[in-house]
């Protein structure tokens, strides 16, 4: 998947909501569904964003949403059987998207015969649910102290940093790669950025943007 997506997600109560917020922050659009008019109208007044009103399980709805274009689509509702169900209308309309559905409990890893990914927010948190969303290319390890996001980042083929050593990327301050390509090394200035390879990163949340350009373009 490349770095910039177009992300629906279906249900813009607290999950929903941090989720939307943590992927707009990394570059990402993101349009909310959500058929409660007052989460709606609460959101609308704090950030700047789409907000659609309505049922994520209305084809009309999705495809105002603009399910066409969209890369991912998550169904983070409080509700497992109609996150499943959005999931489903999404993939009918739009085969090729990942679809991404939170459920009630750990044990619904069976619920991937329907979806891509299944998440279980009330264990991990809402950066693990975008995570989710956008697919194994960039992992953020949960649970981590403060805001100091660790990841696990696979280079992206033409991106700015991809096949630089370490001294030859300008890192912005604030920024750590710790392993090396094969996880074997920790990295040193002549480590090499292999497009493909995954990189274990911690970065501080006001230069993640910029770290993701340098590695994923």
């Amino acid at each position: 998947m490349t770095s910039n997506l177009d992300i629906i997600i279906a249900g813009g109560g607290r999950v929903g909501f941090q989720t939307a917020e943590i992927l707009a922050d990394r570059g990402h659009d993101v349009t909310i569904i959500e058929r409660d008019e007052r989460i709606v109208s609460d959101i609308a007044d704090e950030w700047m964003a789409t907000v659609i009103h309505g049922d994520a399980t209305n084809p009309d709805i999705i495809e105002q949403a603009g399910i066409e274009r969209a890369d991912a689509i998550a169904a983070l509702t409080g509700e497992t059987g109609l996150n499943l169900a959005v999931c489903l209308a999404a993939a009918e309309l739009s085969p090729e998207m990942r679809t991404v559905a939170r459920i009630d409990r750990e044990t619904g890893q069976s619920y991937t015969r329907f979806v891509d990914a299944v998440v279980f927010p009330e264990r991990a948190g809402a950066r693990v649910a975008a995570n989710e969303v956008v697919g194994s290319d960039v992992q953020t390890l949960a649970d981590v102290t403060g805001n100091l996001d660790i990841m696990l980042v696979r280079v992206a083929e033409g991106a700015p940093a991809a096949g630089k050593t370490l001294s030859d990327v300008r890192f912005p301050a604030g920024t750590l790669i710790v392993s090396d390509g094969d996880g074997h090394r920790v990295a040193r200035s002549d480590t090499t950025l292999t497009p493909g390879s995954r990189y274990i990163v911690a970065v501080e949340p006001d230069v993640a943007d910029e770290v993701m350009n340098l590695m994923r373009g």
